[in-house]
């Protein structure tokens, strides 16, 4: 999915070059690739969310790919949140709109040349993709080969931080073959990481070998064979009874069923918000939004429903993103709340995350204390997400990684809740916000930026279009044999050269 963005902004034109993938690691070191001179063990992975575009890298299932290590970008996010070498090597600015990128010698998986010929085509399609990448939203850019080994890229408007916006998933970048006709991309075999994509099962299952010519060592551990199981009772029993080597988002209700030494949970840049339709339907109108808002007690959530394994929602930046503790605006612009009068609403969520459907009800039963009258609807979420987005439902249960798409906090707000986000599920389309959302993107001052985002948090929280209901921390189930797994803040990354059992 559009998996539900992450914190603590972005130096991003500092960009100091730490190494990637220097995460936490769940039972012991989270780097090294070691020479694999005995083969290495295959990994058993579930993951929370089985593929709901065909493994396209344009939208939801982007992650699912960087998750497994089979694809990237010319840039990856450091622990700190900076802009970090990937396929590029380095990078300077050369004017406001006007970036190059100097490429490292890699090889894409189909044994071509990561060439700046080859990166140049392969944004130019992202860039043409219907709909665009998250990361490209009220963006456009040019990109073209400048020699053996700079690719030269240009934005129409100044975009300061255009080397976080390439370190998102849905900007990988993948080799010639993987374009076929009608738009159709393919990444088995023509991505760049450590795990080669070798076959897909539907939404059920995947093979993955180590890329043995991965320019970044060679994996410690010989290949995945990767599980969708959206049940997360079933991958906390998958876990413990041997079958899996690593579970994501294990549900906190069966966090104490495992061992201590299986379980990581992470703070991550994760909110779980109630978002409400304001384009059509009864909570079109303000004041029934507002009273929406008013009715929902948020405490109990990350008590009650996250037992603990979450912090109460402030905002749709939460208290993991640091620059923004103590500088919150107030909300900006609310209406007064008008009384619901048995107003009828339909409210929808998905159980791949189990604690949702729990948050759901919580919801629906304080909306109809205060006088709501709510239909709730729960389904796995490739099955919801195009009704969602199509605004079917009056009100949905969200978990969103507030920095996934870019590592830039401004981008959840151009993506989530402009005229023309692209995952504008609340359907907010409001002067105000739009013009707050494109001062801070056209801000390239670090702290200047931050402060802009915030002014536009204000103006969204205002529209009260979005509830923040908490904050959340991801448990990841990691048998004991298992070391060098990516306990990743910004869920872009779970394993790479390093993880081995």
């Amino acid at each position: 999915m559009r998996s539900p963005l992450r914190p603590r902004l972005l130096a991003p034109l500092l960009l100091l070059p730490l190494i990637a993938g220097c995460f936490a690691s769940g039972g012991g070191e989270a780097s090294g690739s070691g020479d694999g001179s005995d083969g290495g063990a295959r990994l058993r992975v579930a993951l929370a969310f089985p593929p709901a575009e065909n493994l396209s890298p344009y939208g939801a299932d982007a992650t699912l790919l960087s998750r497994l290590g089979v694809t990237e970008g010319l840039t990856a996010l450091d622990a700190n949140g900076a802009a970090a070498p990937a396929l590029a090597e380095s990078w300077r600015r050369e004017n406001d709109r006007t970036w190059t990128f100097t490429l490292r010698e890699a090889t894409f998986q189909d044994g071509s040349d990561v060439t700046p010929a080859a990166v140049a085509g392969s944004l130019t399609r992202a860039g043409a993709a219907k709909p665009a990448p998250a990361a490209l939203a009220g963006v456009a850019l040019t990109a073209r080969a400048d020699g053996d080994r700079v690719v030269r890229i240009t934005t129409d408007e100044p975009d300061p931080v255009l080397p976080l916006r390439l370190s998102s998933p849905g900007l990988a970048v993948l080799s010639e073959k993987a374009y076929g006709k009608g738009g159709r991309v393919d990444p088995v075999g023509t991505a760049t990481g450590p795990f080669e994509l070798t076959k897909v099962n539907g939404a059920t299952s995947a093979s993955l070998d180590r890329f043995d010519d991965y320019w970044g060592g060679r994996a410690q551990a010989a290949g995945i064979d990767a599980r969708f199981i959206a049940d997360g009772t079933a991958r906390a029993n998958a876990l413990r009874t041997g079958e899996l080597d690593i579970a994501e988002a294990v549900p906190v209700a069966q966090a104490a069923t495992l061992d201590k030494d299986t379980r990581r949970d992470t703070a991550t840049t994760r909110t779980t918000s109630l978002l409400l339709n304001a384009s059509s339907g009864p909570l079109e109108d303000a004041g029934l939004r507002a009273a929406a808002r008013a009715a929902l007690d948020t405490s109990v959530f990350a008590k009650d429903v996250y037992e603990g394994y979450a912090d109460p929602g402030a905002g749709i930046y939460g208290p993991a993103v640091s620059w923004a503790e103590g500088k919150r605006k107030a909300p900006v612009g609310r209406a007064p709340a008008k009384k619901p009068g048995g107003a009828s609403i339909t409210l929808a969520t998905y159980d791949n995350r189990p604690e949702l459907p729990e948050a759901a009800q919580v919801v629906k039963a304080q909306l109809e204390k205060a006088g709501f009258t709510v239909k709730l609807t729960v389904r796995e979420y490739s099955r919801l997400e195009s009704d969602a987005l199509d605004g079917k439902f009056d009100a949905f249960v969200l978990a969103r990684n507030t920095l996934l798409d870019t590592g830039d906090p401004v981008g959840i707000l151009a993506a989530d809740y402009t005229c023309d986000g692209g995952y504008n599920i609340a359907r907010l389309c409001d002067e105000d916000v739009d013009r707050a959302v494109a001062e801070a993107e056209k801000t390239a001052d670090t702290e200047k930026r931050q402060a802009a985002a915030l002014a536009a948090e204000a103006r969204i929280l205002g529209s009260d279009a979005v509830v923040p209901l908490v904050h959340q921390r991801i448990i990841t189930g990691v048998a004991p044999s298992v070391q060098g797994v990516q306990l990743d803040p910004y869920e872009r990354a779970l394993v790479g050269t390093g993880t081995r059992r």
